[in-house]
């Protein structure tokens, strides 16, 4: 217990099914995901062993323990290393928004935060936002009133919802959308909260949100200036 990271996988779209049952199998419950587009050159795609450029992406919240059991495992099961497997990789947690979503991401009733830490000098923070599809306005439009600047969107498919509902207490749509915001640390909890109180759980969008450290970016200068 203590750290929380979001891990994400990104393979061949053909086999993200056996990944997804493997995540199921390893008691991830609620995990979202999405396909995306490979863009590495047909030469670096004969190197690697990939057939093609269209993936699975699969995010999941996990505390420290769950990511090097999962990540054993995609080893061993499903051999991610070998030429063609695919990439994983985990990202330390900054904050989460609110208990309903802590008890969501991890389907489970307790939890022990270990004590907090953060990247020092961090000057951005990526705010990621799941909400139910159809509610992006609402979403932004909380974000923008808090200081965000814009964001970007991907359609997702969340996995595991009826077992995730009994810790929210509302039904729960299986289609997602996530949302990417980049902002300022000392902007990021005033987003969070806006975000919270009126696009939160108890809203039509049930938005669940999170934060990760970022260090460094770049073409954010002319937006903030």
């Amino acid at each position: 217990m203590g750290r929380l990271y979001l891990t994400a996988v990104i393979v061949d779209r053909k086999n993200g099914g056996k990944y997804a049952k493997l995540y199921k199998e390893k008691g991830l419950e609620v995990t979202f995901m999405t396909m995306g587009t490979g863009t590495a050159g047909s030469d670096i795609l004969n190197y690697l062993g990939l057939e093609g450029t269209e993936k699975t992406v699969i995010f999941a919240v996990q505390e420290e323990e769950g990511w090097l059991s999962l990540k054993k495992a995609l080893r061993q099961k499903l051999h991610i290393d070998a030429p063609g497997g695919g990439i994983a990789f985990a990202v330390p947690l900054s904050s989460i928004g609110g208990k309903k979503a802590l008890r969501f991401l991890l389907t489970k009733d307790e939890y022990q935060k270990e004590e907090e830490s953060a990247l020092k000098g961090t000057e951005h923070e990526l705010i990621i936002i799941i909400a139910d599809r159809g509610y992006m306005e609402l979403v932004m439009d909380a974000a923008r009133e808090a200081g965000a600047y814009g964001g970007t969107v991907l359609p997702a498919k969340g996995t595991g919802m009826e077992h995730a509902e009994k810790f929210m207490g509302v039904s729960l749509a299986a289609e997602k959308e996530i949302f990417f915001i980049v902002t300022k640390t000392e902007q990021k909890n005033p987003i969070m909260k806006a975000v919270m109180e009126k696009a939160g759980p108890d809203s039509p969008a049930k938005a669940i949100l999170f934060s990760l450290p970022v260090t460094d970016t770049a073409g954010l200068r002319l937006i903030e200036d």
